[in-house]
């Protein structure tokens, strides 16, 4: 599907599914500034959990004040502020700097702390007036209001629901503050977020993201995947510090792996002809993956807010979307440039 903008072009309509992965969202900050500033794109729709979450409904609501400006700069203003309000930035890298990495905090003594009284005590224990300054910042930039009544604009935010274990997918009209944080709660950071007698963690256990809306709740036919969690690695890891960062790599990959060999299956009888069914469309699935890019990023640098590594981390996602561009726009509306059986099963 296309529409024409200014220059007399046709945009070709996208869609994108944003992962969850706490400050590697800058990385995901960096692509959608790319695509928005491309005008031979129209982004339709927008599924993501956690900080894709954040970034999604951050750009939407920009895109609403004014138009592809606004989105590029509200985006922007976000992770700015992230980096002021998080606990490892630059105000506090006196207490986790000089420790070897300045990127991976597990070796300070800081984030060590902060693991082991994480694992010790619940946040119900820890944090009981729940404070999370993420709120703040979300309820500041956000016009939830003005947003719920701009339903062309196709948001999906996924959150899990603790009780029965199923994923929750909330939609733009839905669109709160508290969906928001429902769909970042860490559990072992944040209390459960209530919405209508029902609590919530974070999205990405059970969606990261969830898929299916772009595929049958948007027009447009090409999925874009911006997987910021690496889907392989090369080694085996052996210390018990590697093996827990598989571990989370491996947790927060669970369902878009899931849902992606499902897609395979149908496409492949599709295109076999023995599933020709008016209902089964041949869905084009893209991505953009920071696979190479932040290989040497464990779990730890997940919480690192420090402005100088989410500045780097956007300059890689810009690149890695322009580098995409280049090799694969004219497919976009043609095909997938994504091998779904090869990847994900």
């Amino acid at each position: 599907m296309a529409t024409r903008h200014k220059s007399g072009q046709n945009a070709k309509h996208i869609n994108l599914a944003l992962q969850g992965g706490g400050s590697h969202g800058a990385f995901t900050w960096g692509v959608l500034e790319r695509l928005m500033g491309d005008r031979r794109l129209h982004i339709a729709g927008l599924s993501g959990t956690s900080a894709g979450a954040m970034n999604a409904v951050v750009m939407a609501d920009g895109f609403i004040k004014d138009r592809r400006e606004g989105a590029i700069a509200s985006i922007r203003a976000f992770w700015e502020r992230i980096s002021e309000t998080g606990f490892f930035n630059s105000r506090t890298q006196a207490f986790w700097k000089g420790y070897g990495s300045t990127v991976n905090l597990d070796s300070t003594p800081l984030y060590g702390m902060f693991d082991m009284i994480t694992r010790m005590f619940s946040p119900y224990e820890l944090n009981p007036m729940d404070y999370n300054p993420l709120r703040e910042i979300v309820e500041e930039m956000i016009d939830f209001e003005e947003m719920r009544k701009h339903t062309e604009l196709k948001l999906f935010v996924t959150a899990t629901n603790v009780r029965t274990g199923k994923p929750r997918v909330f939609t733009t009209h839905e669109m709160t503050a508290e969906v928001l944080m429902a769909s970042a709660c860490l559990p072992l950071v944040f209390k459960a977020v209530e919405i209508e007698g029902e609590h919530y963690w974070d999205g990405g256990y059970m969606g990261n993201p969830s898929i299916y809306p772009l595929v049958h709740e948007c027009e447009s036919k090409d999925v874009i995947i911006i997987q910021i969690n690496p889907l392989r690695r090369d080694d085996v890891p052996t210390t018990a510090r590697d093996i827990l960062n598989r571990l989370n790599e491996l947790s927060f990959n669970t369902s878009v792996v899931r849902e992606m060999r499902g897609f395979a299956t149908i496409s492949q009888l599709i295109e076999s002809g023995q599933l020709n069914n008016h209902h089964y469309a041949q869905v084009n699935f893209h991505m953009i993956e920071a696979q190479d890019s932040l290989a040497d990023f464990n779990a730890s640098s997940k919480f690192n807010t420090d402005i100088a590594f989410l500045e780097d981390l956007h300059e890689r996602g810009w690149n890695a979307a322009d580098r995409w561009l280049a090799e694969n726009y004219e497919m976009l509306g043609v095909r997938s440039t994504l091998d779904v059986m090869d990847v994900f099963t």
